[in-house]
Protein backbone atom coordinates (compact mmCIF):
# COMPACT_ATOMS: atom_id res chain seq x y z
CA UNK A 1 0.00 0.00 0.00
CA UNK A 2 1.25 3.54 -0.76
CA UNK A 3 2.41 5.50 2.28
CA UNK A 4 1.75 9.16 3.06
CA UNK A 5 3.77 10.99 0.44
CA UNK A 6 6.26 13.81 0.74
CA UNK A 7 8.97 15.00 -1.65
CA UNK A 8 11.81 12.50 -2.04
CA UNK A 9 14.23 15.28 -2.99
CA UNK A 10 15.69 18.34 -1.27
CA UNK A 11 14.28 21.84 -1.57
CA UNK A 12 16.06 23.94 -4.26
CA UNK A 13 16.92 20.97 -6.50
CA UNK A 14 17.45 21.23 -10.24
CA UNK A 15 17.89 18.07 -12.29
CA UNK A 16 19.73 18.09 -15.58
CA UNK A 17 18.32 15.52 -18.00
CA UNK A 18 15.16 14.19 -19.62
CA UNK A 19 12.27 15.10 -17.32
CA UNK A 20 10.32 11.91 -18.05
CA UNK A 21 12.64 9.53 -16.22
CA UNK A 22 13.15 12.02 -13.39
CA UNK A 23 9.41 12.56 -12.87
CA UNK A 24 8.85 8.80 -12.86
CA UNK A 25 11.12 8.65 -9.81
CA UNK A 26 9.28 11.41 -7.93
CA UNK A 27 6.84 10.48 -5.18
CA UNK A 28 3.14 10.68 -5.98
CA UNK A 29 1.15 13.61 -4.58
CA UNK A 30 4.25 15.52 -3.50
CA UNK A 31 3.85 18.80 -5.43
CA UNK A 32 1.40 21.68 -4.84
CA UNK A 33 1.75 23.61 -8.08
CA UNK A 34 3.18 22.86 -11.52
CA UNK A 35 4.03 25.51 -14.08
CA UNK A 36 5.06 23.95 -17.38
CA UNK A 37 6.35 25.95 -20.33
CA UNK A 38 7.26 23.15 -22.76
CA UNK A 39 8.37 23.46 -26.39
CA UNK A 40 5.42 24.59 -28.52
CA UNK A 41 6.07 22.46 -31.65
CA UNK A 42 6.82 25.71 -33.48
CA UNK A 43 9.27 24.09 -35.95
CA UNK A 44 11.92 26.65 -34.99
CA UNK A 45 15.39 26.62 -33.42
CA UNK A 46 15.90 29.02 -30.51
CA UNK A 47 19.33 30.36 -29.46
CA UNK A 48 20.42 32.96 -26.93
CA UNK A 49 22.48 35.87 -28.32
CA UNK A 50 26.25 35.67 -27.94
CA UNK A 51 27.35 37.85 -25.05
CA UNK A 52 24.08 37.56 -23.14
CA UNK A 53 23.85 35.99 -19.68
CA UNK A 54 22.19 32.94 -21.26
CA UNK A 55 24.70 32.56 -24.09
CA UNK A 56 24.94 28.91 -25.10
CA UNK A 57 21.27 28.15 -24.50
CA UNK A 58 19.71 26.59 -27.58
CA UNK A 59 16.98 24.11 -28.42
CA UNK A 60 15.23 22.85 -31.53
CA UNK A 61 11.43 22.88 -31.29
CA UNK A 62 10.61 20.44 -34.09
CA UNK A 63 9.34 16.86 -33.91
CA UNK A 64 9.54 13.68 -35.97
CA UNK A 65 7.73 10.42 -35.42
CA UNK A 66 10.41 7.87 -34.58
CA UNK A 67 9.87 4.26 -33.55
CA UNK A 68 10.02 4.99 -29.84
CA UNK A 69 7.15 7.46 -30.22
CA UNK A 70 5.09 4.85 -32.06
CA UNK A 71 5.44 2.31 -29.26
CA UNK A 72 4.81 4.88 -26.52
CA UNK A 73 1.60 5.77 -28.34
CA UNK A 74 0.61 2.13 -28.28
CA UNK A 75 1.23 1.92 -24.53
CA UNK A 76 -1.02 4.95 -24.02
CA UNK A 77 -3.93 2.89 -25.34
CA UNK A 78 -3.90 0.99 -22.03
CA UNK A 79 -2.77 3.80 -19.71
CA UNK A 80 -5.14 6.51 -20.96
CA UNK A 81 -7.45 5.68 -23.88
CA UNK A 82 -8.69 9.28 -24.09
CA UNK A 83 -5.16 10.65 -24.61
CA UNK A 84 -4.47 7.87 -27.15
CA UNK A 85 -7.56 8.87 -29.15
CA UNK A 86 -6.66 12.58 -29.11
CA UNK A 87 -3.22 11.79 -30.52
CA UNK A 88 -4.65 9.54 -33.23
CA UNK A 89 -7.03 12.31 -34.28
CA UNK A 90 -4.23 14.89 -34.27
CA UNK A 91 -2.21 12.78 -36.70
CA UNK A 92 -5.16 12.60 -39.10
CA UNK A 93 -5.77 16.36 -38.87
CA UNK A 94 -2.24 17.70 -38.53
CA UNK A 95 0.34 15.07 -39.42
CA UNK A 96 3.10 12.97 -37.91
CA UNK A 97 5.02 15.86 -36.37
CA UNK A 98 2.05 16.84 -34.20
CA UNK A 99 1.45 13.20 -33.29
CA UNK A 100 5.05 12.85 -32.10
CA UNK A 101 4.88 16.09 -30.09
CA UNK A 102 1.64 15.07 -28.38
CA UNK A 103 3.01 11.62 -27.48
CA UNK A 104 6.00 13.41 -25.93
CA UNK A 105 3.64 15.63 -23.95
CA UNK A 106 1.08 12.96 -23.00
CA UNK A 107 3.47 10.61 -21.21
CA UNK A 108 4.88 13.57 -19.29
CA UNK A 109 1.48 15.02 -18.39
CA UNK A 110 0.51 11.64 -16.94
CA UNK A 111 3.48 11.90 -14.58
CA UNK A 112 2.68 15.52 -13.72
CA UNK A 113 -0.86 14.47 -12.79
CA UNK A 114 0.51 11.70 -10.57
CA UNK A 115 2.97 13.90 -8.65
CA UNK A 116 0.41 16.65 -7.96
CA UNK A 117 -1.32 16.66 -4.58
CA UNK A 118 -5.14 16.28 -4.60
CA UNK A 119 -5.32 20.03 -3.81
CA UNK A 120 -2.75 20.93 -6.46
CA UNK A 121 -3.01 22.72 -9.80
CA UNK A 122 -1.17 22.92 -13.10
CA UNK A 123 -0.70 25.83 -15.51
CA UNK A 124 0.39 24.67 -18.97
CA UNK A 125 1.83 27.45 -21.12
CA UNK A 126 1.23 27.06 -24.86
CA UNK A 127 0.46 28.97 -28.05
CA UNK A 128 -1.95 28.44 -30.98
CA UNK A 129 0.32 25.85 -32.65
CA UNK A 130 -0.82 22.98 -30.43
CA UNK A 131 -2.84 24.60 -27.63
CA UNK A 132 -6.17 23.14 -28.77
CA UNK A 133 -4.73 19.60 -28.86
CA UNK A 134 -3.05 20.08 -25.47
CA UNK A 135 -6.37 21.09 -23.95
CA UNK A 136 -7.91 17.84 -25.17
CA UNK A 137 -4.96 15.92 -23.67
CA UNK A 138 -5.49 17.66 -20.35
CA UNK A 139 -9.22 16.89 -20.50
CA UNK A 140 -8.34 13.23 -20.97
CA UNK A 141 -5.65 13.08 -18.27
CA UNK A 142 -6.99 15.45 -15.58
CA UNK A 143 -10.68 15.16 -16.49
CA UNK A 144 -12.79 17.76 -18.27
CA UNK A 145 -14.49 18.76 -15.00
CA UNK A 146 -11.10 19.84 -13.59
CA UNK A 147 -10.67 22.52 -16.26
CA UNK A 148 -10.65 25.92 -14.55
CA UNK A 149 -9.56 28.54 -17.07
CA UNK A 150 -8.11 29.16 -20.47
CA UNK A 151 -6.09 32.28 -19.67
CA UNK A 152 -5.09 34.52 -22.57
CA UNK A 153 -1.83 36.35 -21.95
CA UNK A 154 -1.42 39.35 -24.23
CA UNK A 155 2.36 39.42 -24.41
CA UNK A 156 2.50 42.26 -26.99
CA UNK A 157 0.70 45.28 -25.55
CA UNK A 158 1.50 47.81 -28.29
CA UNK A 159 2.27 47.55 -32.02
CA UNK A 160 4.33 50.35 -33.55
CA UNK A 161 5.21 51.43 -37.06
CA UNK A 162 4.21 49.52 -40.19
CA UNK A 163 4.31 46.05 -38.63
CA UNK A 164 1.84 43.67 -40.26
CA UNK A 165 0.69 45.96 -43.07
CA UNK A 166 1.29 43.24 -45.68
CA UNK A 167 0.18 40.35 -43.50
CA UNK A 168 -2.47 37.88 -44.60
CA UNK A 169 -3.70 37.15 -41.04
CA UNK A 170 -4.17 38.95 -37.71
CA UNK A 171 -1.05 39.48 -35.61
CA UNK A 172 -0.31 36.68 -33.13
CA UNK A 173 0.22 38.57 -29.91
CA UNK A 174 -1.07 36.14 -27.28
CA UNK A 175 -0.14 32.92 -25.50
CA UNK A 176 -2.46 30.59 -23.60
CA UNK A 177 -2.24 29.27 -20.05
CA UNK A 178 -4.38 26.18 -19.46
CA UNK A 179 -5.29 26.04 -15.77
CA UNK A 180 -6.47 22.68 -14.35
CA UNK A 181 -6.82 21.45 -10.79
CA UNK A 182 -6.28 17.83 -9.81
CA UNK A 183 -9.42 17.71 -7.67
CA UNK A 184 -12.40 19.80 -6.66
CA UNK A 185 -10.83 20.99 -3.38
CA UNK A 186 -7.94 23.04 -4.73
CA UNK A 187 -6.23 26.19 -3.44
CA UNK A 188 -7.01 29.46 -5.22
CA UNK A 189 -6.60 33.04 -4.05
CA UNK A 190 -8.16 35.57 -6.44
CA UNK A 191 -5.48 37.99 -7.68
CA UNK A 192 -6.21 41.70 -8.04
CA UNK A 193 -4.67 44.33 -10.30
CA UNK A 194 -4.34 48.05 -9.36
CA UNK A 195 -7.11 50.43 -10.43
CA UNK A 196 -6.26 52.58 -13.44
CA UNK A 197 -5.92 56.31 -12.94
CA UNK A 198 -8.86 56.84 -15.28
CA UNK A 199 -11.07 54.52 -13.21
CA UNK A 200 -10.00 56.16 -9.93
CA UNK A 201 -10.89 59.63 -11.17
CA UNK A 202 -14.24 58.43 -12.46
CA UNK A 203 -15.35 56.10 -9.65
CA UNK A 204 -13.69 57.69 -6.61
CA UNK A 205 -14.27 61.34 -7.40
CA UNK A 206 -15.21 62.31 -3.81
CA UNK A 207 -12.36 63.55 -1.62
CA UNK A 208 -12.83 63.71 2.14
CA UNK A 209 -11.89 67.09 3.65
CA UNK A 210 -9.05 66.92 6.12
CA UNK A 211 -7.82 63.42 5.24
CA UNK A 212 -7.74 63.76 1.46
CA UNK A 213 -8.98 60.16 1.13
CA UNK A 214 -10.86 59.36 -2.05
CA UNK A 215 -14.17 57.53 -1.77
CA UNK A 216 -17.28 56.58 -3.68
CA UNK A 217 -20.90 56.32 -2.51
CA UNK A 218 -22.69 53.01 -3.07
CA UNK A 219 -26.25 51.85 -2.57
CA UNK A 220 -27.28 50.17 0.67
CA UNK A 221 -30.81 49.17 -0.36
CA UNK A 222 -31.54 45.46 -0.28
CA UNK A 223 -32.06 44.00 -3.77
CA UNK A 224 -35.17 41.85 -3.93
CA UNK A 225 -36.67 43.43 -0.83
CA UNK A 226 -38.61 41.18 1.48
CA UNK A 227 -38.43 38.22 -0.92
CA UNK A 228 -34.67 38.08 -0.32
CA UNK A 229 -35.00 38.37 3.45
CA UNK A 230 -33.76 41.96 3.64
CA UNK A 231 -34.87 43.91 6.76
CA UNK A 232 -37.23 46.91 6.49
CA UNK A 233 -36.71 49.95 8.74
CA UNK A 234 -36.13 53.70 8.65
CA UNK A 235 -32.70 55.35 8.24
CA UNK A 236 -32.36 59.17 8.41
CA UNK A 237 -36.07 59.54 7.72
CA UNK A 238 -36.09 57.13 4.76
CA UNK A 239 -37.85 53.76 5.05
CA UNK A 240 -36.50 51.03 2.79
CA UNK A 241 -35.48 47.39 2.60
CA UNK A 242 -31.78 47.47 3.45
CA UNK A 243 -28.92 45.07 2.80
CA UNK A 244 -27.68 45.43 6.43
CA UNK A 245 -29.25 44.61 9.78
CA UNK A 246 -30.34 47.53 11.99
CA UNK A 247 -27.38 46.97 14.33
CA UNK A 248 -24.91 46.92 11.44
CA UNK A 249 -26.45 50.07 9.98
CA UNK A 250 -26.16 51.87 13.33
CA UNK A 251 -22.49 50.86 13.47
CA UNK A 252 -21.82 52.29 10.00
CA UNK A 253 -23.57 55.54 10.92
CA UNK A 254 -21.52 55.85 14.11
CA UNK A 255 -18.31 55.52 12.08
CA UNK A 256 -19.38 58.28 9.69
CA UNK A 257 -19.69 55.89 6.75
CA UNK A 258 -23.31 56.72 5.85
CA UNK A 259 -23.96 59.89 3.82
CA UNK A 260 -27.28 61.58 3.02
CA UNK A 261 -26.88 64.14 0.25
CA UNK A 262 -29.93 66.16 1.37
CA UNK A 263 -32.99 65.62 3.61
CA UNK A 264 -35.22 62.91 2.14
CA UNK A 265 -32.48 61.51 -0.11
CA UNK A 266 -31.69 57.80 0.16
CA UNK A 267 -28.59 57.36 2.38
CA UNK A 268 -25.55 55.80 0.74
CA UNK A 269 -22.38 54.20 2.09
CA UNK A 270 -18.82 55.44 1.75
CA UNK A 271 -16.24 53.09 0.24
CA UNK A 272 -12.66 54.38 0.41
CA UNK A 273 -10.17 53.82 -2.40
CA UNK A 274 -7.43 52.69 0.00
CA UNK A 275 -9.69 49.94 1.37
CA UNK A 276 -10.17 48.24 -1.99
CA UNK A 277 -8.00 45.37 -3.24
CA UNK A 278 -8.12 46.53 -6.83
CA UNK A 279 -9.72 44.99 -9.91
CA UNK A 280 -10.25 41.22 -9.80
CA UNK A 281 -8.04 39.68 -12.51
CA UNK A 282 -10.07 37.91 -15.19
CA UNK A 283 -8.97 35.37 -17.81
CA UNK A 284 -7.52 38.05 -20.13
CA UNK A 285 -4.12 39.16 -18.83
CA UNK A 286 -3.16 42.29 -20.74
CA UNK A 287 -1.25 44.08 -17.99
CA UNK A 288 2.00 42.06 -18.07
CA UNK A 289 4.05 42.80 -21.20
CA UNK A 290 6.59 40.37 -22.58
CA UNK A 291 10.27 41.09 -22.02
CA UNK A 292 12.05 43.28 -24.52
CA UNK A 293 15.77 43.18 -25.24
CA UNK A 294 16.39 46.39 -23.30
CA UNK A 295 14.50 45.17 -20.21
CA UNK A 296 16.62 45.03 -17.04
CA UNK A 297 15.06 41.65 -16.31
CA UNK A 298 16.00 40.09 -19.65
CA UNK A 299 19.00 37.76 -19.65
CA UNK A 300 18.77 36.92 -23.35
CA UNK A 301 17.29 33.45 -22.85
CA UNK A 302 15.05 32.35 -25.75
CA UNK A 303 11.39 32.16 -24.64
CA UNK A 304 12.13 33.84 -21.26
CA UNK A 305 8.91 34.87 -19.50
CA UNK A 306 8.48 37.93 -17.25
CA UNK A 307 8.74 37.21 -13.54
CA UNK A 308 5.48 39.13 -12.90
CA UNK A 309 3.63 36.46 -14.90
CA UNK A 310 4.99 33.66 -12.71
CA UNK A 311 4.44 35.60 -9.50
CA UNK A 312 0.76 36.01 -10.33
CA UNK A 313 0.36 32.27 -10.95
CA UNK A 314 2.27 31.25 -7.83
CA UNK A 315 0.40 33.68 -5.56
CA UNK A 316 -2.97 32.57 -6.95
CA UNK A 317 -2.44 28.82 -6.63
CA UNK A 318 -0.07 28.18 -3.71
CA UNK A 319 0.73 29.20 -0.14
CA UNK A 320 4.06 30.05 1.45
CA UNK A 321 5.97 26.82 2.07
CA UNK A 322 4.19 24.93 -0.75
CA UNK A 323 6.19 23.02 -3.39
CA UNK A 324 6.36 24.61 -6.85
CA UNK A 325 7.67 22.38 -9.64
CA UNK A 326 8.71 23.30 -13.18
CA UNK A 327 9.61 20.33 -15.42
CA UNK A 328 10.83 22.57 -18.28
CA UNK A 329 12.52 25.25 -16.18
CA UNK A 330 14.82 26.78 -18.84
CA UNK A 331 16.21 30.00 -17.38
CA UNK A 332 14.37 29.20 -14.12
CA UNK A 333 12.05 32.22 -13.93
CA UNK A 334 9.42 30.12 -12.15
CA UNK A 335 11.99 29.02 -9.56
CA UNK A 336 13.20 32.57 -8.97
CA UNK A 337 9.60 33.73 -8.50
CA UNK A 338 8.88 30.83 -6.13
CA UNK A 339 11.97 31.68 -4.11
CA UNK A 340 10.93 35.33 -3.80
CA UNK A 341 7.51 34.24 -2.55
CA UNK A 342 8.89 31.83 0.09
CA UNK A 343 7.82 28.62 -1.66
CA UNK A 344 9.87 25.47 -1.92
CA UNK A 345 10.84 24.62 -5.48
CA UNK A 346 12.35 22.10 -7.87
CA UNK A 347 12.97 22.09 -11.60
CA UNK A 348 14.25 20.02 -14.51
CA UNK A 349 15.99 21.06 -17.70
CA UNK A 350 18.14 19.42 -20.35
CA UNK A 351 20.76 22.16 -20.11
CA UNK A 352 23.25 22.77 -17.28
CA UNK A 353 22.60 26.48 -17.85
CA UNK A 354 19.42 26.25 -15.77
CA UNK A 355 21.30 25.78 -12.50
CA UNK A 356 23.82 28.46 -13.42
CA UNK A 357 21.09 30.97 -14.19
CA UNK A 358 18.98 30.25 -11.10
CA UNK A 359 22.05 30.66 -8.88
CA UNK A 360 22.96 33.89 -10.61
CA UNK A 361 19.44 35.34 -10.44
CA UNK A 362 18.70 34.34 -6.84
CA UNK A 363 22.09 35.69 -5.74
CA UNK A 364 21.04 39.03 -7.22
CA UNK A 365 17.85 38.84 -5.12
CA UNK A 366 19.26 37.52 -1.87
CA UNK A 367 22.83 38.71 -1.99
CA UNK A 368 25.76 36.64 -0.77
CA UNK A 369 23.65 34.80 1.80
CA UNK A 370 22.37 32.57 -1.00
CA UNK A 371 24.33 29.35 -1.32
CA UNK A 372 23.45 27.47 -4.48
CA UNK A 373 20.85 25.19 -5.99
CA UNK A 374 21.39 21.44 -5.78
CA UNK A 375 22.29 20.04 -9.20
CA UNK A 376 21.42 16.39 -9.82
CA UNK A 377 21.69 14.18 -12.87
CA UNK A 378 20.24 11.02 -11.29
CA UNK A 379 16.53 10.23 -11.02
CA UNK A 380 15.13 10.16 -7.48
CA UNK A 381 14.04 6.80 -6.04
CA UNK A 382 10.40 6.65 -4.96
CA UNK A 383 9.76 6.15 -1.25
CA UNK A 384 5.97 6.37 -1.29
CA UNK A 385 5.08 2.80 -2.25
CA UNK A 386 5.70 1.26 1.13
CA UNK A 387 7.57 -2.00 1.55
CA UNK A 388 7.01 -4.14 -1.51
CA UNK A 389 7.74 -7.86 -1.77
CA UNK A 390 10.54 -8.99 -4.06
CA UNK A 391 9.33 -8.38 -7.59
CA UNK A 392 10.03 -12.00 -8.55
CA UNK A 393 7.16 -13.15 -6.30
CA UNK A 394 4.79 -11.94 -9.06
CA UNK A 395 5.99 -14.66 -11.41
CA UNK A 396 3.10 -17.10 -10.85
CA UNK A 397 0.47 -14.35 -11.06
CA UNK A 398 1.89 -12.96 -14.29
CA UNK A 399 2.20 -16.42 -15.83
CA UNK A 400 -1.52 -16.94 -15.29
CA UNK A 401 -2.54 -13.47 -16.50
CA UNK A 402 -0.41 -13.80 -19.65
CA UNK A 403 -1.55 -17.41 -20.19
CA UNK A 404 2.07 -18.51 -20.41
CA UNK A 405 2.83 -16.19 -23.30
CA UNK A 406 5.94 -14.00 -23.48
CA UNK A 407 5.01 -10.31 -23.85
CA UNK A 408 8.01 -9.81 -26.14
CA UNK A 409 7.86 -12.54 -28.79
CA UNK A 410 4.27 -13.61 -27.98
CA UNK A 411 5.33 -17.27 -27.81
CA UNK A 412 4.07 -19.68 -25.14
CA UNK A 413 6.79 -21.16 -22.95
CA UNK A 414 6.97 -23.41 -19.88
CA UNK A 415 6.94 -21.61 -16.52
CA UNK A 416 10.64 -22.33 -15.95
CA UNK A 417 11.67 -20.34 -19.04
CA UNK A 418 9.82 -17.15 -18.03
CA UNK A 419 11.45 -14.25 -16.15
CA UNK A 420 9.92 -11.23 -14.41
CA UNK A 421 10.91 -7.98 -16.10
CA UNK A 422 10.40 -4.28 -15.35
CA UNK A 423 8.45 -2.55 -18.12
CA UNK A 424 10.14 0.70 -17.11
CA UNK A 425 13.63 -0.17 -15.77
CA UNK A 426 14.41 0.92 -12.23
CA UNK A 427 17.37 2.87 -13.61
CA UNK A 428 14.85 5.07 -15.44
CA UNK A 429 12.41 5.61 -12.56
CA UNK A 430 10.56 2.30 -12.66
CA UNK A 431 9.51 0.51 -9.47
CA UNK A 432 8.75 -3.01 -8.25
CA UNK A 433 5.05 -2.16 -8.21
CA UNK A 434 2.84 -4.80 -9.85
CA UNK A 435 1.75 -2.45 -12.64
CA UNK A 436 5.36 -2.14 -13.80
CA UNK A 437 6.01 -5.88 -14.13
CA UNK A 438 5.63 -8.38 -16.96
CA UNK A 439 6.91 -11.81 -17.98
CA UNK A 440 9.42 -12.23 -20.78
CA UNK A 441 11.10 -15.39 -21.92
CA UNK A 442 14.76 -15.56 -20.96
CA UNK A 443 15.87 -14.72 -24.52
CA UNK A 444 13.70 -11.59 -24.81
CA UNK A 445 14.66 -10.49 -21.32
CA UNK A 446 18.38 -10.61 -22.18
CA UNK A 447 17.89 -8.73 -25.44
CA UNK A 448 15.76 -6.04 -23.79
CA UNK A 449 18.33 -5.33 -21.07
CA UNK A 450 17.95 -1.96 -19.36
CA UNK A 451 15.81 -0.40 -22.09
CA UNK A 452 12.16 0.53 -21.77
CA UNK A 453 9.71 -1.66 -23.64
CA UNK A 454 9.15 1.14 -26.15
CA UNK A 455 12.91 1.48 -26.76
CA UNK A 456 13.40 -2.27 -27.09
CA UNK A 457 10.49 -2.79 -29.48
CA UNK A 458 11.74 0.09 -31.62
CA UNK A 459 15.18 -1.54 -31.78
CA UNK A 460 13.69 -4.95 -32.57
CA UNK A 461 11.62 -3.44 -35.38
CA UNK A 462 14.61 -1.66 -36.94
Amino acid sequence: MPVKSKPNWAHQTIWMGDNLGIMRGMNSESVDLIYADPPFNSNRTYSAPIGSEAAGASFKDAWTLDDVDVYEHGELADRNPAAHSVITTARLAHGKGMQSYLIFMAVRLLEMHRVLKPTGSIYLHCDPTAGHYLKLLLDGIFGRTQFRNEITWKRVTTVKGNFGQNSRFFGRSTDTLLFYSKGDEYYFDQPFAPYSEEYIKKAYRNIEPGTGRRYQLVSMTGPGGQSKGNPHYEVMGVARYWRYSKDRMDELISKGLVVQAKPGAVPRRKYYLDEGRGVAVQSLWDDIPNLQGQSKESIGYPTQKPIALLERIIKASSNEGDVVFDPFCGCATSLVAADRLQREWAGIDLSPLAVKLVNQRITQDRGRLWGSAILRTDAPVRTDLGKLPNYRTHRHRLFGEQEGKCIGCETQFPFQVMEVDHILPKAKGGTDHAENLQLLCSGCNRRKGQRTMAEWRAAEAA
